[in-house]
């Protein structure tokens, strides 16, 4: 069962490989000051998935304004997650949930990942979205069964503008 609306947003502590070597970040210590969103997608190198996190670095900005960190999470190793951040000009902050014990956490783990093409590995994060805000309670949840659908990122925006 994933996590819902007002329930408290489970912690984690997840690698990012940051300009001086990986790096932990802990969600907990990222809450206080500013709502989190959380995107997590299935895996890095994959069309949908990049074009999710292109479209999200290019308009970064409009959740910085609504006083949002954006992370990106999928199951990669962080230097998998760097190399392809490099390739795509990702620039929000990826984290690795490489044992996918968080996708575990927020109940959004695809027992088989396209099994119809062949990508049988199990764990992969559905393409999910969680707003978190500075209490550290979920505003916004949604998880996607089809890889193929992305979150509604109109309403996520909606979500921050009334948190403001």
């Amino acid at each position: 069962m994933s996590i819902n609306i007002g329930d408290k947003a489970p912690d984690f502590s997840l690698v990012a490989l940051g300009a001086n070597g990986p790096e932990v970040v802990k969600l907990s210590e990222q809450t206080g000051e500013q709502n989190i969103l959380l995107l997590f997608v299935p895996m890095a190198f994959t069309g949908v998935c990049t074009e999710e996190f292109c479209a999200i670095s290019e308009g970064l900005s409009a959740y910085t304004d609504l006083n949002c960190k954006v992370f990106g999470i999928s199951g990669d190793n962080p230097f998998a997650q760097a190399a392809w951040a490099e390739k795509e000009n990702i620039s929000l902050s990826l984290l690795s949930d490489y044992d996918h014990q968080t996708t575990q956490a927020y109940g959004i783990a695809y027992e088989q990942f396209l099994p119809e093409k062949n990508l049988i590995m199990g764990g992969v994060p559905k393409r999910s979205a969680f707003l978190i805000d500075k209490a550290g309670i979920v505003q916004y949840a949604q998880v996607n069964d089809s890889p193929g659908d992305l979150p509604d990122f109109e309403a996520i925006k909606a979500k921050l503008a009334e948190l403001s």
